[in-house]
């Protein structure tokens, strides 16, 4: 069978075209003879991205972008449609993160799997996420810093105008003339200040010497003082020993029959006749205060005092004074004579 020209012509066209279709999707990085399942994600901005985009499953790539699309009706979101193999188990978990595949900004989408309740076989739509680039990240970083250098510029040039330049010119004439009056007067003083460095001299070398008799006078008188301690403690020591022993002395006498004090206080016999003289002398002191005309004579005319005790010489006591009194009532009546005669009484009865 002989086949004409033209037939030739049209099966070589269908072929090329054939050629072509295959050929353009396989530059978009489709796959021909493998099967593949079509998803597609929505995002609301996919900077850099572009159809034939890979598609990234733990660092290999399972798919590509193969379609891009605008959402009029979506508020101008994008929609991406994704060719990815057949055999990935995707559904209702499953995250599309959009972010940097180099640092060259080449955009990538990397698939998140996750634990799913509903598998998908198609055609579903993935959970969208976008991951923020370092470009992002620099230029919100920048962003601020540029408008602080253009603040801090525009701030500079306000202060580089005519009349501030005239400040600055001002100002530094005058730290000019500053200084040439500073070395004006440093030239004038110039003697004055090497006399008063020769001064500081003299006094340092004064003080130092000064401290060296200072350190002196405080070793001579720690050594004093230590000498001092020692004599001073040891003397104390055998004054208090001293004082000790002479106390033990006074004590152990004061304890014995020897001296006035130790019979005193250990004599029982005198210490009631003491208080038996007591007594005695405090009842001739009252009886005295009450009568006392019969111890005592005033006389106008050179008489003297007369005190009137028995004819023992004994002092009679306010008992026996009262005994008197009631043995011999008329007697004290009368009026006293210059002498007055006592009756001895027996002393053991009124012991």
């Amino acid at each position: 069978m002989k086949i004409s020209k033209e037939i030739k012509v049209a099966l070589l066209g269908i072929a090329a075209i054939v050629i072509l279709y295959f050929g353009y999707d396989f530059l978009k990085g489709s796959t021909i003879f493998s099967k593949t399942h079509t998803y597609h994600v929505v995002y609301d901005s996919v900077d850099g991205l572009t159809v034939s985009n890979p598609v990234f499953l733990n660092g290999i790539q399972v798919g590509h972008v193969k379609d891009l699309e605008l959402l009029t009706d979506r508020a101008n979101m994008v929609r991406v449609d994704l060719e990815v193999r057949k055999d990935l188990q995707l559904g209702d978990s499953t995250i599309a993160s959009l972010g940097n595949s180099d640092l060259l900004g080449s955009k990538a989408i990397t698939l998140l799997l996750r634990n799913n309740t509903k598998q998908y076989n198609g055609g579903e739509e993935l959970i969208a996420f976008k991951e923020t680039s370092i470009t992002d990240m620099l230029s919100s970083k920048s962003v601020p810093v540029i408008d602080k250098v253009d603040t801090t510029l525009a701030r500079v040039n306000r202060l580089l105008d005519s009349e501030a330049k005239g400040n600055l010119q001002e100002i530094l004439a005058n730290s000019n003339e500053t200084t040439r009056l500073i070395n004006a007067i440093l030239a004038n003083n110039q003697r004055n200040i090497n006399q008063i460095t020769s001064n500081l001299s003299q006094l340092t070398s004064a003080l130092k010497q000064t401290q060296r008799n200072i350190d002196r006078l405080a070793v001579n008188m720690t050594e004093l003082t230590d000498t001092l301690k020692r004599v001073e403690v040891n003397k104390l020591v055998r004054d208090a020993n001293s004082a000790v022993n002479e106390l033990e002395t006074t004590v152990a006498k004061l304890n014995s029959d020897q001296g006035s004090i130790g019979r005193l206080m250990n004599d029982d016999e005198l210490y009631r006749n003491m208080n038996n003289s007591t007594e005695a002398l405090n009842l001739l002191l009252r009886d005295i205060q009450a009568y006392p005309k019969r111890y005592v004579h005033f006389s106008l005319i050179g008489r003297k005092d007369r005190y009137k005790v028995d004819e023992t010489g004994r002092v009679i006591t306010l008992e026996e004074v009262k005994e008197l009194q009631d043995e011999n009532p008329e007697e004290f009546r009368r009026s006293a004579p210059d002498t007055l005669r006592v009756p001895a009484t027996d002393t053991t009865k009124s012991q």
